[in-house]
């Protein structure tokens, strides 16, 4: 397992013009151990875990992401976790500092599973996450997910991919 290194991101399949079609080949089951490893770290608002404002704040991230010159597919990653029924917080993978953006580092162990089906099932997948961390013989840490496109890209995808992400914790 190499260390702070993600599944491949194919993003070479656009024909929306916003999120590029997800192939989930590599994403499942994959072991992960991060140390130290950089992400721009970012909240929305909800409204009893009904987003509101990611388009914005996503859109702001990207952009300076992208400004910044630390973009790279091999390393594309968005973790999302509720905080409370109002705030989420963001977590987008890069490999430097960006300017502009609050920085936070992820360190620990954690183990993937592709989910595919409607947002609203989140609930039932953070539980299937926490189930699969202790099948390991480990404790579940921070849950996360990553929504591999937004609603609109999902529909005209037919399919709606999304990634749990879970700390494991020693038992």
């Amino acid at each position: 397992m190499k260390t702070n290194a993600v599944p491949h991101y194919d993003d070479s399949i656009n024909t929306t013009g916003c999120c590029p079609k997800f192939n989930p080949d590599g994403w499942d089951g994959q072991e992960l151990r991060f140390t130290d490893k950089p992400f721009v770290r970012a909240t929305t608002r909800s409204l009893m875990h009904i987003p509101l404002n990611v388009g914005r704040v996503f859109t702001r991230v990207q952009t300076h992401i992208g400004g910044s010159g630390v973009i790279d597919p091999d390393n594309f990653l968005i973790l999302s976790r509720d905080l409370s029924p109002w705030q989420v917080e963001h977590l987008f993978a890069t490999d430097n500092n960006v300017p502009d953006e609050e920085m936070t580092t992820l360190s620990g162990d954690f183990i993937t599973k592709v989910f595919e089906g409607p947002y609203k099932q989140a609930k039932e997948w953070h539980e299937q996450m926490q189930n699969l961390v202790r099948a390991s013989g480990k404790e579940p840490g921070r849950i996360f997910f990553f929504y591999t496109t937004c609603p609109r890209c999902a529909k005209a995808y037919g399919k709606n991919y999304t990634i749990g992400v879970a700390e494991t914790l020693a038992a």
